[in-house]
């Protein structure tokens, strides 16, 4: 099997000429070429007069000697290659029976790490038991509406917490720039395939699900792990943890009940703020580091579809236009767009009272009216420090930092969970916005029309203002209409990412704490769905090898 990367063709080029291209590309004849295998198929739109099929293709040849008479012949050729084995292989599996008495191991958190570091353990044998916060996706689906439309939070139940995690109401993007050296990426697409997924994420550059979708595949996973002897149970808060002599004993939950534990993998989300809390009381190791602060931005779809497709905008293969920006301020920070959501909504992310946070979300077939995205500006420990000093900051302070701001979202709103909101225009200008334009805010519960950077109540700190209203027109420049007068800001989005992060080494422990496997987005090793899938795999068969003995090794090339 050979990979061919980098095979360009025209948009609507007809069926035939994928394999003509092949050929042509192999020297080879027709019949000695056998099945052709689309691997990735992404778009180049830098010319939009001239937008072009970019394929990465997996070609079957009829005898070995063709492959090494094609590999001589492209010798230095950095597209030509054999292809890589992308199969999946488990660190080990536990003998039937062997579970029996022993104690199983812990999965906190049911997001898309705790998800699938629960999936590999039960496929592996070790029957894990899951504990999350929150409630089953169907009913945190009927909270987290309950927000939206009728201004009613469930601290324990919404955007961020319950089964499925933040990404649940997201974009639903599969795609991250990770390293992949094992091809982790491929089994967590295939997982969601097998779980009922469009196949098209397997092949497509920017693959995305969509909530509706991601509902239903998370179902039929968690019926998977319990099929394979896991036991998943919500509405189950960790409120404490045993730790004696540097190693885990146990847990205690909310309702006081007390479960012996050695093996954990800690998936928390980037909200857990009160498990922040504990762990730090427990002496547990944590750290600051940095994140991202700013509003949503919405535009009409089209705008950006005409200015990334020109005329070529609406074509099938193409969809809904997405971007990615970058803008380096003169005040030192850097302005870059985040979790861009192409034909979506902003939606209210809260999970603590009074507290108002945006984040966006788009359904597969992202056919809404406006596109958003986060425009965010990067922030470091010493940004939010809350004491004066030269020592380490507390590693709660991002917390605190982003209470505050999301307190005087609250307040700008006016209440009931409105946000507060300004037309781009009106920003720039440094002007109150009192009308809105053609462009409709998407926020539910509501939008109010301020001033977010009015100097007596900023939305946010004066450097991220600064930096924002200097990257808008500068953002024009690669995008015509971003920075058009009525354009709307929402704020705030404040939980680009963990404030902190809960150091481990190697073998994927906390660095003082044995049996603890800190993982994923909240604990500060991923960003999005699936860099935390990879790392829940990635932790689980880190558990596994302890389990299963430091024999199960990882085989040679997996």
């Amino acid at each position: 099997m050979l990979r061919i990367t980098e095979l360009r063709l025209p948009l609507d080029h007809p069926g035939p000429a994928l394999r003509e291209a092949v050929l042509a590309r192999l020297k080879l004849p027709d019949a000695a070429v056998g099945d052709i295998h689309v691997f990735r198929r992404g778009y180049d739109a830098r010319r939009k007069s001239d937008i072009q099929l970019v394929y990465t293709l997996d070609v079957a040849l009829a005898n070995a000697a063709d492959e090494a008479a094609v590999l001589a012949r492209a010798a230095g050729d950095a597209h030509l290659r054999p292809a890589p084995d992308t199969t999946y292989r488990f660190v080990g599996h536990a003998a039937p029976g062997s579970r029996t008495g022993r104690q199983r191991p812990v999965v906190v958190g049911f997001g898309p790490c705790g998800l699938f570091a629960a999936l590999i353990l039960a496929q592996m044998g070790l029957e894990p038991l899951v504990l999350e916060r929150g409630k089953d996706v169907r009913r945190r689906t009927q909270d987290t509406w309950g927000l939206w439309r009728r201004s009613v939070l469930d601290p324990t139940s919404n955007v961020q917490f319950g089964e499925g995690g933040a990404g649940t109401f997201s974009d639903g993007k599969l795609w991250s720039q990770i390293s992949d050296p094992r091809h982790l990426t491929r089994k967590v697409l295939t997982e969601f395939v097998k779980a009922g997924a469009p196949d098209e994420i397997l092949y497509v550059s920017k693959p995305h699900i969509g909530t509706f979708r991601l509902v239903s595949m998370i179902e039929k996973m968690r019926a998977e792990i319990e099929s394979l002897g896991g036991t998943i149970r919500f509405e189950q808060q960790v409120t404490d943890l045993h730790i004696e002599g540097g190693a885990l004993r146990g847990l205690t939950l909310a309702s006081g009940e007390q479960i012996d534990c050695e093996h954990l993998v800690l998936a928390l989300g980037h909200s857990a703020r009160d498990t922040f809390a504990m762990l730090q009381r427990r002496g547990v190791f944590l750290e600051a580091k940095p994140f991202s602060v700013g509003f949503r931005i919405e535009h009409p779809q089209g705008v950006i579809d005409r200015a990334r497709f020109g005329a070529r905008a609406g074509h099938p293969l193409l969809g809904a236009a997405d971007y990615k920006l970058v803008h380096h301020a003169k005040n030192g920070r850097s302005v870059y767009s985040f979790c861009m959501c192409p034909g979506g909504t902003v939606v209210a992310a809260t999970s603590e009272p009074e507290r108002v946070v945006t984040n966006g979300m788009s359904q597969y077939s992202r056919n809404e009216r406006n596109a958003n995205a986060g425009i965010v500006v990067g922030i470091n420990p010493d940004d939010y420090r809350q004491a004066p000093g030269s020592g380490p900051v507390n590693p709660l302070d991002g917390v605190a930092f982003q209470r505050i701001w999301e307190s005087r979202a609250f307040q700008l709103g006016q209440g009931g969970y409105k946000a507060p909101g300004q037309l781009v225009g009106d920003f720039i200008k440094r002007q109150r916005s009192r009308v809105l334009g053609d462009v409709e805010p998407s926020y539910k519960p509501g939008v109010t029309l301020t001033d977010l950077a009015d100097p007596a109540e900023p939305s946010l700190p004066g450097y991220v203002l600064d930096a924002i209203r200097e990257a808008l027109p500068a953002f024009e420049r690669q995008i015509a209409g971003f920075s058009r007068a009525d354009a709307v800001l929402t704020g705030v989005e404040t939980r680009t990412s963990s404030p902190l992060r809960i150091r481990r080494g190697p073998d994927y422990q906390s660095v003082n704490v044995r049996g603890l496997y800190p993982a994923g987005e909240g604990a500060g090793y991923a960003g999005g769905i699936m860099s935390a899938g990879v790392d829940g795999i990635e932790a689980a068969e880190a558990l596994g090898r302890v389990l299963l003995g430091e024999s199960a090794a990882l085989p040679a090339g997996a």
